[in-house]
């Protein structure tokens, strides 16, 4: 699987980004879809996943209310919607595939690059 993610960007505390992943490679209703973070000086850390129907979503208690995630399986991409911005949140986002939901929010397999998400305070 190949991942490509964008909408990454500068944004005030309190404002909105849409961050999208466009997947290839394979067939890509069959693998779980998501999100990891990186700030600076930090580890990568599990942010959104959701599953290869849609039907099952995860997200990491810091975004719980205030990030989305979802996915197209026509158009094969995954969204993650982020209201709300704290300055913590940012970070380098990377989009994450794996066959495996409960691997997913590990270690996934599959890394697309990352899209540096900035918030001003």
């Amino acid at each position: 699987v190949q991942l490509q993610a964008s909408g990454g960007g500068l944004v005030q505390a309190g404002g909105s980004l849409r961050l999208s992943c466009q997947a290839s490679g394979r067939t890509f209703s069959t693998v779980g879809l998501g999100w990891f973070r990186q700030a600076p000086g930090t580890e990568r850390e599990f942010v959104a996943a959701i599953g290869s129907s849609g039907g099952s979503t995860a997200y990491a208690d810091s975004v719980k209310g205030r990030f989305t995630i979802s996915r197209d399986n026509v158009k094969s991409t995954v969204n993650l919607q982020m209201n709300s911005l704290k300055p913590e949140d940012t970070a380098v986002y990377y989009c994450v595939a794996d066959e495996s939901f409960g691997q997913m929010v590990r270690r996934p397999w599959y890394w697309g690059q990352g899209t540096l998400v900035t918030v001003s305070s």
